[in-house]
């Protein structure tokens, strides 16, 4: 099993700056790909951005430029961040962290419980 927490998230103004970690811990694990999904009330959960193992990044359009996905590997954790800047209204939404791990040969997927960004004046 591995165990994902999450942190960062608040209320920012427009233009502002916001960074988000997701800390994945456990025994014996191997990390496929780390990412940061959305989710604004009443739409679909959207990819944000996605750090593979090789550490290849792939971001949505709307967030090109403006958000950067990292990785850092510790003892025992594997920690992701995605740093939000020039935040605009539209990015409000709850933030999860989704971690495609595998442990003892098995494939699993994991999701954080999600933390609220809010951007507003």
């Amino acid at each position: 099993q591995v165990q994902l927490a999450e942190s960062g998230g608040g209320l920012v103004q427009p233009g502002g700056s916001l960074t988000l970690g997701c800390v994945a811990s456990g025994s014996r694990f191997s990390i496929d790909a780390m990412a940061w999904y959305r989710q604004a009330p009443g739409k679909q959960r959207d990819l944000v951005a996605q750090i593979t193992s090789g550490d290849r990044t792939n971001y949505a359009s709307s967030v090109k430029g403006r958000f950067s996905i990292s990785r850092h590997t510790g003892n025992n954790t594997v920690t992701v961040y995605l740093q939000m800047n020039s935040l605009k209204a539209e990015d409000t939404a709850v933030y999860y962290c989704n971690v495609a791990a595998q442990q003892y040969g098995v494939k699993y997927n994991y999701w954080g419980q999600g933390t609220q960004v809010t951007v507003s004046s």
